[in-house]
């Protein structure tokens, strides 16, 4: 990897850490709004692990926008669910899998064919979106972490693209290591 490149990618880390002081953000509920929304993907270590992961995943894949695209948009369906209290069985240990998951795709350079890594992704995206939904039922947080979200997903998608297979392998079972961590922990 050329210094410049390494430049670039430690600029776009930086950049992703610096919404993490906003742990301090307002409270849940239905009083939270835009902001709590758009700090909330970032300051949820599942939620932030598992949206760059199938970032990385798609980036790393090399293919079209479709991925991310329903990545957002069964969140968005996952969270309307869940603003309507309608919950997921299971739901924290299916995010902490879902982190697994999508490591171990990344490890194994796993190519799907492109509808079912989508179909993947969008049951990752119904579980992460009901836990947003629920926490954060106000149409203004709604907003927020879509947008977050949406910079997740294409952060890890640059990722995915410029880092070398070698590191991108690491980074899933770092991912894998950290899912089953989590998993262990609910």
């Amino acid at each position: 990897m050329s210094a410049r490149l390494m430049t670039k990618t430690a600029a776009l880390a930086a950049l992703c850490l610096l919404a993490l002081p906003a742990m301090a953000h307002p409270g849940h509920g239905e009083h939270a709004g835009f902001l709590a929304g758009l700090a909330h993907p970032f300051t949820g270590v599942d939620h932030l692990l598992a949206m760059l992961g199938v970032g990385i995943w798609g980036g790393q894949q090399r293919r079209g926008l479709a991925q991310p695209a329903t990545f957002l948009g069964m969140l968005l369906l996952g969270a309307l669910a869940g603003m309507a209290g309608l919950t997921v069985p299971g739901l924290e240990t299916g995010i902490a899998a879902t982190v697994a998951l999508v490591g171990l795709a990344i490890a194994l350079a796993l190519a799907l064919p492109n509808w079912l890594g989508m179909g993947l992704v969008g049951v990752f995206a119904l579980a992460h979106g009901n836990a947003h939904g629920l926490e954060l039922p106000a149409a203004s947080a709604a907003f927020g972490f879509m947008l977050a979200s949406a910079m997740l997903l294409f952060a890890g998608r640059f990722i995915g693209q410029v880092l070398a297979e070698r590191m991108l392998r690491l980074a899933g079972v770092a991912l894998t290591a950290a899912g089953v961590l989590m998993m262990g922990m609910n």
